[in-house]
């Protein structure tokens, strides 16, 4: 089995976590995994040395010297695995058999890195390579990073350009907990989370994997989750599953908006799940929901608009927060889901053209990993189209 471990900062905290890193690397060996290391900054090197550079620094000098923290980190690894007896040998920006190589933009040079990285697995049978995360370094031979969890991105990166069986994340986590212990009662672990769910827990703050890494797993790379005191490489944890896809969808059937206006709806708590219970209640499916400041709307299928439109009349009779309720049919859907993570402009690249052209939007939804933009049916091919032509 071919296994890339990652160690972030806690796991590498102090000289016990680094023996403990050194014992569990050392074990994978000695079963006979060939196995390739990625190590951050021990504990809080590289916010130290971030909160030292007190006055201008070039983009070139302050890569060198947050750099300092992983290449201590790599040194200190490799030094436990010899002590264990285990052939080993550190790899940083600057060195022979270095892998990963940034463009003159700063991003990755796929290229050049899957050659370097495929070379690199060639040497797994007789050492064990320890790599600095959150590093690269350009054609020039300068230093650059990977941006924020670049360490992750790093080791999956590797995972994949090294046809590796396995990327383990060894972190201060038990995997990913149904809910933060340090907040809710009774957390525990889930054994098993598919890359979208995970994703999308990410970027609304689930610090156990960065998106950015997960941008290249794909379906043949497994990723797995575990805690440092676990001690086993090989075992336990979480499992991400599956491969995050981008996708442009148009939906097959039209929808319609059912609208309901009120004073302050905003500030009356319970009237979306009121609401929207009450079109549960009749097993119709909403599609999605938006909401304004004196308005709430609800997307169903056309062929339930009628149903839902006279559900949400008797609740506007009942309700003197509430005004009046409306339908408008003949709506298409198109979902973008996917795309860089490094990507903030997602929204903008999908409704700019369809806004350009003149297009109405009925709405523009957004999560964390996708953007569905709401136009006429009549309209639906060309907004299709406009938006293909920007992925």
């Amino acid at each position: 089995m071919r296994v890339v471990a990652k160690f972030g900062g806690t796991s590498l905290g102090n000289g016990d976590r680094i023996n403990r890193a050194a014992d569990s690397i050392a074990a994978a060996v000695q079963q006979g995994h060939e196995v390739a290391v990625v190590a951050s900054a021990m504990g809080n090197t590289t916010d130290e040395l971030l909160g030292g550079i007190e006055y201008e620094a070039a983009d070139e000098d302050r890569a060198e010297i947050v750099s300092m923290g992983e290449r201590t980190s790599v040194r200190m690894l490799k030094g436990a695995l010899a002590a264990r007896g285990i052939e080993s040998v550190f790899l940083e920006p600057g060195s022979e058999d270095w892998p990963i190589i940034t463009d003159e933009y700063g991003e990755v040079d796929v290229e050049e890195t899957r050659k370097r990285a495929h070379a690199l697995a060639g040497q797994l049978k007789d050492v064990v390579p320890v790599m600095t995360g959150f590093l690269a370094e350009d054609h020039h031979g300068n230093v650059t990073t990977l941006g924020r969890g670049g360490s992750d991105t790093s080791a999956v990166m590797m995972g994949n350009y090294m046809d590796a069986d396995e990327v383990v994340i060894v972190t201060d986590v038990e995997g990913v907990m149904t809910g933060d212990p340090r907040v809710v009662e009774g957390a525990r672990n889930v054994g098993e989370i598919s890359v979208d769910e995970l994703r999308s827990l990410s970027f609304r703050g689930a610090e156990v994997v960065a998106p950015s890494a997960l941008s290249y797993k794909d379906a043949a790379l497994g990723v797995r989750v575990v805690h440092y005191q676990h001690g086993d490489l090989l075992t336990g944890g979480t499992s991400i599953e599956g491969e995050f896809q981008n996708l442009i969808d148009l939906q097959e059937n039209p929808v319609a908006c059912v609208t309901v206006a009120g004073r302050a709806i905003r500030n009356s708590p319970g009237i979306l799940a009121e609401l929207s219970g009450a079109i549960a209640e009749e097993d119709i499916n909403i599609e999605a929901n938006s909401s304004g400041m004196d308005s709430l709307t609800f997307y169903v299928d056309a062929d339930n608009a009628d149903d839902a439109e006279a559900l949400l009349h008797d609740r506007v009779v009942d309700d003197e927060t509430l005004s009046s309720v409306t339908v408008e049919d003949g709506i298409a859907v198109i979902r973008v889901t996917g795309g860089d993570p490094s990507q903030s402009d997602l929204a903008r690249r999908v409704v700019d053209p369809v806004s350009e052209a003149h297009i109405h939007l009925y709405d523009v939804i957004t999560s964390a990993t996708s953007v569905s933009v709401f136009v006429p049916w009549e309209d639906r091919e060309q907004a299709l189209e406009l938006i293909q032509n920007v992925f």
